[in-house]
C-alpha cells in the first residue's frame, strides 16, 4: 500500500468535448511553475518544482499538448489493433486497453521507482576557504539543493468514458494504482453544455455511477468557466429549492436544449426524484469551477486534491486493504482446495483401505458358487494386503510433504503436473 508521503495519481475521466486534454495540459503547466500548486502566485522560488510523472491511456488520440512519461501509443499500434481484429473505433481502443494492461505491473513497477525519494545529495568536504561578509565575519558555504521527487501522477484516459471504466483492463489499471498510490478521480465537465436541468442531472448520475464503480474519492471539475460560470451548478448541487425552481421554469417557458418544456411532465418528476436521491451523494464530492484557458481555479483543484488524499487516507485505503486481504484469503483457500483435490485424486496420505474378508464374496457369481455349496477352499480369490503395505505410511507421509512444500512455495506455482514429472511421480 501506498506511504505516508508518496505522490498521488490523478485520473483525468470526462465525456468526448469536455476539454480534458485541455485541462491535463493546464494542469502539467502548473506544476511546472509552480512549487506549491495549491497556492495561487506564481513561480518565485529558485528551487525548480517537482515534476509529475505523465500516463497517456489514450491511445486514438493523434497529438497532446504535453509530454508523457510513459504513451500507450509507444507499445500499442491502435490502428494496427483495429485492421488486425476487424474492430471498429471503440472496439480498438478497449482491445489496445487490455493489451496494454496486461503491463500493468511493469508500469507499476516503473512508477514506484520514478517516485521514489532521491538520495540525499553528498556533502561537500570541509576546506580552508571562507566567505566574507560585509561585517567582517565569516560563514560556511550554502549547502547543495536537493530536487524534490514527484509528488503527482497525472492520468489522461480516452474521451470514450465507458470504454476506460466499465472495462475490466479500466478497473485494473485503476485498482493498481490505487493499491499502490492515493488515487483521486477527476470527473471532467463540459458546464456550457450542462446549463439545462436534464444535462446537469445525466453528468451527475453519471458521476455517480463512476464513484461507486471505481469506489475511489471523487473531484467535480467543472471547465470551461471562462465561456460559462459554474456558480449555477453548484448552487443546484447546494440548494435542492434553487434546482426546483430552475425546473419549474424549464417546464413552462422550456430552456434552452431541455427536454422538460412541452412534454408531459414525467421527465420533469423524474428530475424531481432524482435531486432528491442524489442529495446526499453531493455531500461526498468537491466541486471547483476551472478554466483550462485562462487557469483560473487550478490552484483551488489542488486543494480538493489534497483534502481528497486525506480522505482516501483515512476511509478508502481501510477499505481496500480490506478487499485486498479478502481476495488473499479466497485465493489461499482454492489453492488448498486445488491441493486436497490433488492429493485425493492421486491417493496421497489417504486413508489406508480396510482388508477384505475372506469370507467375503467379491462378484455375484461368487455368491452363488457359495449358496451351491462351495467352500472357502474352492475360492481361487485371495487378497493380500502386502501390497497395501508397499507403500507404507512413512513413504506416504514424504510423499504428501513433498506436495505441500512445492504447493506453498513462494512463487505461487500451481503447475502440479510439472513437479509431477520431475519428480517422476506417476
Amino acid at each position: 500500500m501506498s506511504a505516508p508521503n508518496s505522490p498521488v495519481a490523478i485520473v483525468c475521466v470526462g465525456m468526448a468535448g469536455s476539454g480534458k486534454t485541455t485541462f491535463m495540459q493546464r494542469l502539467v503547466s502548473h506544476l511546472y511553475t509552480h512549487p506549491d500548486p495549491t497556492a495561487p502566485g506564481p513561480f518565485v522560488s529558485k528551487t525548480p518544482p517537482p515534476q509529475p510523472y505523465i500516463l497517456n491511456l489514450d491511445p486514438a488520440v493523434h497529438h497532446v499538448p504535453f509530454t508523457p512519461n510513459i504513451d500507450i501509443r509507444d507499445s500499442v499500434n491502435y490502428k494496427e489493433v483495429m485492421k488486425q481484429f476487424n474492430l471498429g473505433p471503440n472496439g480498438g481502443i478497449l482491445t489496445s486497453l487490455n493489451l496494454f494492461s496486461t503491463k500493468i505491473d511493469q508500469v507499476i513497477n516503473l512508477l514506484e521507482k520514478r517516485t521514489q525519494p532521491p538520495e540525499p545529495a553528498p556533502q561537500p568536504e570541509q576546506t580552508t576557504v571562507e566567505f566574507m561578509t560585509n561585517q567582517g565575519k565569516t560563514t560556511p558555504p550554502p549547502p547543495q539543493q536537493q530536487t524534490q521527487g514527484v509528488k503527482h501522477i497525472l492520468v489522461d484516459t480516452p474521451g470514450q468514458i465507458e470504454v476506460f471504466v466499465w472495462s475490466a483492463s479500466g478497473e485494473i489499471l485503476l485498482s493498481s494504482l490505487a493499491s499502490t498510490f492515493p488515487t483521486v478521480i477527476a470527473y471532467v465537465i463540459d458546464t456550457p453544455r450542462t446549463t439545462s436541468t436534464s444535462t446537469f442531472m445525466s453528468n451527475m448520475l453519471y458521476a455517480c455511477s463512476i464513484l461507486y464503480k471505481t469506489r475511489l474519492p471523487m473531484i467535480l471539475v467543472f471547465n470551461k468557466t471562462d465561456a460559462q460560470d459554474a456558480a449555477f451548478a453548484k448552487e443546484w448541487m447546494t440548494d435542492f429549492e434553487a434546482f426546483q425552481a430552475a425546473l419549474r421554469s424549464e417546464e413552462e417557458v422550456g430552456g434552452e436544449g431541455s427536454a422538460v418544456g412541452g412534454g408531459s411532465g414525467y421527465m420533469g418528476s423524474l428530475l424531481n426524484s432524482m435531486s432528491l436521491v442524489l442529495d446526499e451523494f453531493y455531500k461526498h464530492l468537491s466541486v471547483v469551477g476551472v478554466s483550462s484557458i485562462t487557469g483560473d481555479g487550478i490552484s483551488d483543484f489542488f486543494k480538493g486534491v489534497e483534502e481528497k488524499r486525506q480522505e482516501f487516507e483515512r476511509d478508502y485505503k481501510p477499505e481496500l486493504e480490506r478487499r485486498r486481504a479478502e481476495r488473499e484469503a479466497q485465493k489461499l483457500a482454492h489453492r488448498e482446495k486445488q491441493l486436497d483435490k490433488l492429493m485425493k485424486d492421486m491417493n496421497v496420505a489417504g486413508p489406508k483401505r480396510p482388508a477384505k474378508d475372506k469370507d467375503d464374496p467379491e462378484t455375484v457369481s461368487d455368491a452363488e458358487d457359495r449358496d451351491d455349496g462351495s467352500s472357502d477352499a474352492d475360492m481361487d480369490v485371495e487378497y493380500d494386503s502386502a501390497d497395501d503395505d508397499q507403500d507404507g505410511p512413512s513413504n506416504n507421509d514424504s510423499l504428501a510433504k513433498r506436495y505441500q512444500e512445492a504447493f506453498h512455495q513462494d512463487d505461487g506455482d500451481l503447475s502440479f503436473a510439472r513437479y509431477v514429472q520431475q519428480s517422476n511421480i506417476g
